[in-house]
C-alpha cells in the first residue's frame, strides 16, 4: 500500500508555513483583530536542510538567523534515512537532497503525545518534522516537537516551493513589492538603521511630521512600509524584519509593531503575518 494518501498539516491545511497549533504569536486571541503579539521568534518558517547549515550563529548562545532574520520554529519535509530509539529520546537521520541533519525527540513514557506526534513512523519513509534550531558542542540538530509520516505526495512539492516563497518573501517583501535585496540589485549599499539614504524621505511633507515623534525603529518600520507598492495584503513581517533588522533582533521588532499598532499607525489584513498603515 502506497504511503501517500490524502492528509493535512495538523488537521488543518496542507501548508508548513505559519505558526505553531495554539494560536498565532502575533495575536493574543489568534484573529487579525486582536492585539498583535508580533514575535517573529515563534513564527514557523518552512526551510531546506541546506538552509539549516547556513544558519548563522553570533555565540553559543545567541539564537540562530537564516537570512539575516531570526530563527523561530521550522519546519522539514525529507526521508528519514535512520530512526535509532534511545533510552530518553529518538534519533531520526533525514536527507532532503540538499543536505542531511539529525533531529530528536524525547521521550516521555507517560504522555500520550509520543503516540499522536511520533506514532507510526518507519525507516524510508518521508516525514515533515517541526521543531527548532539547537547546537551542542558544535553539533547542529533539530529539536523536534512533532514528526509525522507524509501520506500526501503533493506535499514534498508543496514544501520546497513554500520554503522557496519564505525565502523570497524575506529577500524582497511580498510579490510586487520592493525588499532590500532589490535595492541592493540596483546599486544602493545594503540598509541598515544608520542608513539615511534608505528612510530619509517620507512621501510627502505631512508624512514626515506625522511620524516625526516615533523612535527611530517605529519610523523605519513605516517608512519601509511606505515604500511598497500599494497592496491589499499589505507587508510581510518576514520582509519588515528583513529590512529593520540589522542590529536589532525579534523581540525590538515585535515590541516596536506592537506600539505602532497600540498608536493605530498599523493594523494587521489578511492574517496576522501582513501588516499595513493606517493610512
Amino acid at each position: 500500500m502506497s504511503q501517500y494518501n490524502d492528509s493535512s498539516y495538523y488537521s488543518g491545511g496542507g501548508g508548513g508555513g505559519g505558526y505553531i497549533a495554539g494560536g498565532s504569536p502575533f495575536s493574543q486571541g489568534g484573529s487579525p483583530g486582536g492585539r498583535v503579539r508580533s514575535d517573529i521568534s515563534h513564527s514557523l518558517r518552512p526551510v531546506k536542510i541546506s538552509q539549516l547549515n547556513k544558519a548563522t550563529q553570533a555565540h553559543a548562545d545567541a539564537e540562530f538567523r537564516l537570512d539575516d532574520v531570526e530563527l523561530g520554529n521550522v519546519s522539514v519535509v525529507a526521508q528519514a534515512v535512520s530512526i535509532q530509539p534511545q533510552a530518553t529520546n529518538c534519533v531520526y537521520h533525514l536527507d532532503d537532497g540538499t543536505g542531511r541533519f539529525e533531529a530528536r525527540h524525547w521521550v516521555d513514557q507517560e504522555s500520550e503525545t509520543n503516540v499522536l506526534n511520533w506514532g507510526g513512523l518507519r525507516e524510508s519513509m518521508y516525514v515533515r518534522v517541526t521543531g527548532s534550531l539547537k547546537g551542542f558542542h558544535g553539533k547542529r540538530y533539530l529539536n523536534t516537537v512533532h514528526v509525522r509520516p507524509i501520506t500526501d505526495k503533493h506535499e514534498i512539492f508543496f514544501h520546497e516551493m513554500e520554503a522557496i516563497t519564505a525565502t523570497l518573501t524575506v529577500e524582497r517583501g511580498p510579490p510586487g513589492g520592493t525588499g532590500p535585496k532589490a535595492t541592493a540589485a540596483s546599486g544602493s549599499k545594503d540598509v541598515t538603521m544608520t542608513d539615511a539614504s534608505a528612510y530619509s524621505a517620507p512621501s510627502t511633507s505631512v508624512a514626515q511630521d506625522q511620524y516625526a515623534h516615533l523612535p527611530k525603529l517605529q519610523q523605519a518600520i513605516v517608512r519601509f512600509m511606505m515604500e511598497q507598492p500599494p497592496s491589499p495584503e499589505g507587508t510581510h513581517v518576514f520582509a519588515i524584519a528583513r529590512a529593520v533588522g540589522d542590529g536589532n533582533d525579534a523581540q525590538k521588532i515585535s515590541a516596536a509593531l506592537d506600539q505602532l499598532m497600540d498608536e493605530g499607525l498599523v493594523y494587521t489584513t489578511s492574517d496576522d503575518n501582513h501588516f499595513t498603515l493606517a493610512n
